[in-house]
Formats: structure tokens, sequence, C-alpha cells
């Protein structure tokens, strides 16, 4: 048995290592139906509130930030607007993820999942992983989070899509898996007015764990 961190790997690496195929975001159902739910999520006076207050600071230096600032001072802040927790499911932050996929054991360190359980995940539904810059010495963010998301997979089946994000400074991605294709969407800017439509997604991805994942 190989061994391997999610962080080892690029997206080259794993379509050839796992017979994954990348599908444009323009052609992938899953992916579209997702963006569709998304445009009919409404958004409360408070929650636009809530997002125009944590909009202003990552205007002003979120260019400046660090990893650690990106985490805490918007993106869990915003994900937790979106109201993930209760007594089923929880948003769960830097917790460690282990499996076996094909020959290979890969680990590491998920910056964000949602799963069930709200003391300690059971089942993950995605996972999310966030970076200063696109490239650094920890790997590349779309790979490290389609090698969780290969191994939430397997935990979970394989009978069911498996959702992901990944965070570059301003801009998400949002990533689709079912069976060996997967998809990535276009960017997001999260310091202009498409944070709303990233809030959206949030809220999308929520009605979807509810009612078709769980």
């Amino acid at each position: 048995m190989k061994t391997a961190n999610f962080r080892d790997w690029t997206l080259s690496k794993l379509n050839k290592t796992f017979g994954l195929i990348e599908i444009l975001n323009t052609e992938y159902q899953k992916l579209s139906d997702w963006k569709n739910l998304a445009t009919k999520m409404d958004i409360s006076d408070f929650e636009a509130q809530t997002l125009n207050h944590l909009q202003k600071p990552l205007q002003w230096g979120g260019k400046g930030w660090n990893e650690f600032e990106l985490e805490n001072k918007f993106i869990s802040p915003v994900i937790m607007t979106v109201g993930f927790d209760d007594r089923t499911i929880g948003y769960f932050l830097e917790r460690y993820l282990k499996g076996v996929v094909g020959e290979y054991e890969l680990s590491g360190i998920v910056d964000g999942m949602v799963a069930m359980g709200y003391r300690d995940p059971d089942m993950p539904f995605f996972c999310m992983h966030e970076y200063k810059r696109s490239v650094d010495n920890e790997g590349n963010p779309d790979a490290q989070t389609l090698a969780a998301m290969l191994v939430v997979q397997e935990m979970n089946g394989n009978t069911k899509p498996i959702y992901g994000l990944y965070v570059v400074g301003t801009l998400w991605n949002f990533m689709v898996l079912e069976g060996t294709k997967y998809c990535i969407s276009s960017d997001y800017k999260a310091d202009d007015e498409e944070l709303f439509d990233i809030f959206r997604m949030l809220k999308a991805l929520k009605h979807i764990v509810k009612t078709e994942l769980m």
C-alpha cells in the first residue's frame, strides 16, 4: 500500500493515477444543477448585512492576509452565516481525514468540511481548502481538495456526488466529483457583488446535503 498526503498531488497526477476525467463546467450537469438551485436561494436582510460587514475588511486588506486570517476573518464567518450546524450536520475545521483509494492510502488535514455529526464529523459531504496563493510549498489547492473528496467518496460508498470548494485569496471555486468525473467552477470573486452568488451556492449546498445526501 502506497501512502500520500493530500498536498502531494496535482490534478494531472490525480487524473493519471486514479483515472479521473475533468469535465468543463459548462458541460457538467451536476454543477449546473447546483448553480441553478443557487439562483432560487433567498438572502435575508440580516444575511445581506452580515455579508457586507464581512466583505469590507476583505476589500481593504484581504490581499495581505495570511491563510489563518483569511479563514478566521472571512471564510468561516461566511460559511457559519449559512447555518449548517444543527444536531445532524456541522461545519468542522482542521480535521484529519484518511482513507484508501485504489492502491493508495491518502491522508491529510482538511481545512473545512460539512459532515454528519455535531461534535465530531462522521460522514462528510463537502470538503474545503483555502490558500493565500494558488501554488505554494503546501501544494495545489484544487488537487488537495479533490484528493480529500476522493477519500470521502470511498467512505460514502461511491454512490452519491461529493462537493468541494477551494479558496485562493478572494477567489472561490466550487467542485463536484461523481465517480471518476469531476468539474471545477469558474472563479467567484468574494470582494465584489459575486459574494452574494457565493453565499447562494453555499445555501444551495445545505439544501442538497439535507435533501439528497443524508
